[in-house]
């Protein structure tokens, strides 16, 4: 994977990026970054808008993830995990305060679009608090029942499957797709 982003992260003390910041680079994430993912994961619970992850399962799908850094240190993170054999999944997407409104977080995002595109999945989704983020970089809202193999993978075992908060998104990946067509537009 070639590095995607060069933007700017602020120095601790700044609230704007320096000229002179150190850039935030992205990277396939490897075994020995688990703890570090996990770490991200677990720190940003309490904003409400991820899924707690066991450290072995971010151990065991460390390779899936892509993580951004800052001074060899993990400032963003998200994987592409695959649902099917046709949709794949953007989970556990965290960019830190300090890297957020850079443009982090949509690099991270298209670099895991372009690996499903390759890896030939037909659609990547995500579960989400924040569709408007998504949206933004192409995603639409669609009802949860539009994605089964998430519901099959996951939803049913979470405490909140009856009353999900989250907004579930998709993104075509431009494959032949079935279309569909108004009834009034057949009739004239």
């Amino acid at each position: 994977m070639s590095v995607a982003t060069a933007v700017s992260l602020p120095p601790p003390d700044r609230a704007l990026p320096a000229p002179a910041a150190a850039p935030v680079l992205l990277r396939a994430a490897t075994a020995a970054d688990a703890r570090a993912i996990h770490a991200l994961v677990v720190n940003h619970l309490a904003e409400g808008h991820l899924l707690p992850r066991d450290l072995e399962e971010v151990a065991a799908h460390a390779r899936r993830f892509i993580v951004g850094t800052w001074h060899d240190r993990i400032v963003a993170c998200a994987e592409l995990a695959p649902l099917s054999r046709t949709v794949a999944e953007v989970r556990s997407l965290v960019v830190t305060a300090e890297a957020r409104h850079l443009g982090v977080g949509a690099e991270i995002i298209d670099e895991l679009v372009h690996q499903a595109a390759a890896a030939t999945f037909d659609t990547v989704c995500a579960f989400t608090h924040a569709p408007s983020y998504f949206v933004r970089v192409g995603f639409s809202i669609v009802p949860h029942v539009w994605l089964p193999d998430k519901i099959v993978t996951d939803c049913h075992r979470c405490a909140h499957f009856r009353r999900c908060g989250q907004y579930s998104v998709v993104l075509p990946l431009g494959r032949p797709t079935l279309a569909l067509v108004p009834l009034a537009s057949l009739h004239g």
